[in-house]
């Protein structure tokens, strides 16, 4: 999934918003509205769209979606703390003074952190809300990392929280329990940097995407006879053809494409285009720029050109890579100040340019491969290592599943034995005499009674006992004879 993470001006009700959609890589040309959740103002020179829905304008709609206030459900930026900045921005948004100077904020005072400072004067619930912020997001870091060192088994008896948490940047680490202007500053210019590299991770993400594409290609001809692969080689190649076969793609941003839009989407006469009326109109949210999410929108046309999700031969990942590419075209040549947004100015401006009227002719995809041969053998050779690594643990687990099992039995026949020996005391527990605590009794069932011996008493008896064992081993009386002369 793309993301969208997005926050824009609207000067007339002092009000930013905070737009977080999301985009299927897999999804139709014709798109949904994209949701918007409203956010404090200067936000919009913090952070800007990394992604945006392409939505085909509809006039009839803008003016209702804008005013629209209904609470939206809101989307996920993509980035591993987004819940946590998300309600940073939202308790901020509370305080008066706090939205005041956002309004009146400029780029510059909040990526030097001048605007952090204002942190100090907000009210006291407001802080202290976001203390408490700040030590759930502790919290949850915390647990990420025990069970990041519990996966890779090592010991956390000596962990170093404060150690560990620097690895986090969009916060201060040193102190955990309370958020400070250091922890606001640290947030904004984190989320900035992340997001400005968005588009770069999504070049790469779909560069690996189409190498794994040919590698599962490449495997798959591998496994099949020399005439099943000559037909489907041949197959592969026929949808191939087929989707170059397409109508001309007009460079975005030139006059051409922008009176095909003003035509065929817009619905207006083409002898009357006139760009400064296209800009307002295409401005749907009416904040005086044109936003990457804005801009996405006027690349629908262009791209069912080339791309319908019922055709085997198009790929909707590609074709969202295309969007990417053109948006990029569009801000490189028409964004001069870099701000990722297009104003009415930059836009008139550009139309003077002579690319916009003689452009060169728009390449797609197709036209060059996205990687090249050696880093396709260097992608495969990760995924045969990756391969081996699985395939190692898959191996391992299975010995230990098979050493837990030998362990299982042998602790089975275990408890089988303590059960039989306990079984067989309690058998003989039953069988001996007196065993239900009665005295014990003669064959004719009188009583008999053994009066009981002390301690000393039983030594005599014993002594006695082994006393009469001799005299018996040595054919001596037990008593002594009688009669016997007298010694004088």
């Amino acid at each position: 999934m793309f993301m969208t993470f997005r926050i824009c001006h609207q000067p007339d009700a002092g009000f930013c918003f905070l737009e977080l959609g999301q985009k299927a890589i897999n999804a139709p040309a014709i798109r949904k509205k994209s949701r918007r959740m409203k956010l404090e103002g200067a936000w919009t020179l913090l952070l800007f769209a990394v992604s945006a829905w392409s939505v085909p304008i509809d006039r009839k709609e803008v003016h209702q979606e804008v005013k629209d206030e209904e609470q939206v459900e809101s989307m996920d930026t993509g980035l591993y703390y987004d819940r946590y900045l998300r309600e940073v921005i939202e308790v901020l948004e509370t305080d008066p003074h706090f939205r005041e100077k956002l309004q009146t904020a400029n780029t510059e005072d909040i990526k030097n952190g001048r605007l952090s400072k204002e942190l100090d004067l907000v009210s006291h619930n407001v802080r202290t809300r976001l203390d408490e912020l700040k030590r759930q997001e502790v919290s949850r870091l915390r647990m990420l990392l025990k069970a990041k060192l519990d996966s890779t088994n090592t010991q956390s008896l000596q962990m170093d929280h404060t150690s560990l948490l620097k690895q986090f940047e969009h916060l201060d680490p040193h102190n955990q329990n309370a958020f400070e202007a250091k922890d606001l500053e640290l947030l904004i210019s984190t989320a900035t940097k992340d997001l400005e590299n968005y588009d770069a991770e999504r070049h790469e993400e779909f560069k690996r995407y189409e190498m794994l594409k040919e590698h599962e290609r490449r495997e798959y001809l591998k496994g099949l006879d020399q005439e099943k692969r000559e037909k489907e080689e041949q197959r592969l190649q026929e949808l191939k053809d087929k989707h170059r076969q397409h109508p001309k793609v007009n460079a975005p941003g030139s006059v051409a494409q922008l009176r095909e839009v003003w035509e065929e989407t817009d619905r207006l006469d083409p002898k009357e285009f006139n760009p400064k009326t296209f800009f307002k109109l295409h401005d749907t949210n009416e904040d005086g720029v044109l936003d990457e999410q804005e801009l996405e929108a006027l690349f629908t046309k262009e791209l069912e050109k080339v791309y319908d999700p019922k055709n085997e031969e198009d790929d909707m990942m590609e074709m969202e890579e295309e969007r990417l590419r053109m948006r990029e075209h569009v801000m490189k040549n028409v964004d001069t100040n870099k701000d990722r947004l297009v104003s009415l100015a930059e836009f008139l401006k550009s139309t003077e340019k002579k690319d916009f009227n003689s452009p060169k002719e728009w390449e797609t995809l197709d036209a060059k491969p996205a990687y090249t041969e050696e880093e396709l053998q260097r992608f495969e050779a990760e995924l045969r290592d990756k391969e081996e690594e699985l395939k190692r643990r898959a191996d391992m687990l299975q010995q230990e599943q098979e050493l837990l099992k030998e362990r299982g039995k042998a602790l089975e026949a275990q408890r089988r034995e303590y059960q039989q020996a306990v079984l067989e005391m309690s058998q003989r527990h039953k069988e001996q005499p007196g065993d239900d605590g009665q005295p014990p009794t003669s064959p004719r069932g009188e009583l008999q009674f053994q009066p009981p011996q002390h301690e000393d008493q039983a030594g005599k008896v014993a002594v006695v006992e082994n006393l009469e064992d001799a005299l018996v081993r040595n054919n001596l009386p037990a008593e002594p004879p009688q009669n016997l002369p007298a010694h004088t």
